[in-house]
């Protein structure tokens, strides 16, 4: 069987523009994309954190080293410049690779700088 996991997330990213005649869904800076391991056009989830929006759409890229994070088209009306978001990419795996799969987890500061890689979620206590 096949099961749906967490690929890869930037997690509390900022949104740097939202443009709404612009061709592309999100544009993402070009070195973060590498080192999530997204791929130009590869679906992607947004999850607004300030605002509570949810949305799917896809990724392109933008300028290395940038730091942008940019909502466009009929996307950008979920979410403003400003903004603080966690996008997410999934991928599907046979259950029985579960065990020794990572998913990588980028954490960004308020400039969309690289704080730390994780390949785990920590338990969650109570």
């Amino acid at each position: 069987m096949q099961i749906t996991v967490l690929k890869a997330k930037f997690h509390q990213a900022t949104v740097t523009h939202s443009e709404i005649e612009y061709d592309g869904s999100c544009a993402i800076d070009g070195n973060l994309l590498d080192k999530a391991g997204i791929h130009e056009y590869e679906q992607i989830e947004i999850y607004n954190i300030t605002n509570g929006e949810r949305f799917r759409t896809y990724a392109i890229r933008a300028e290395d080293h940038s730091r942008i994070i940019s909502v466009n088209g009929a996307a950008s009306h979920k979410a403003d410049p400003g903004d603080r978001v966690i996008i997410c990419a999934y991928g599907r795996i046979n259950e029985n690779e579960i065990e020794r799969f990572k998913p990588k987890l980028v954490y960004l500061d308020k400039e969309n700088h690289i704080t730390r890689i994780k390949d785990h979620i920590p338990v969650q206590a109570a």
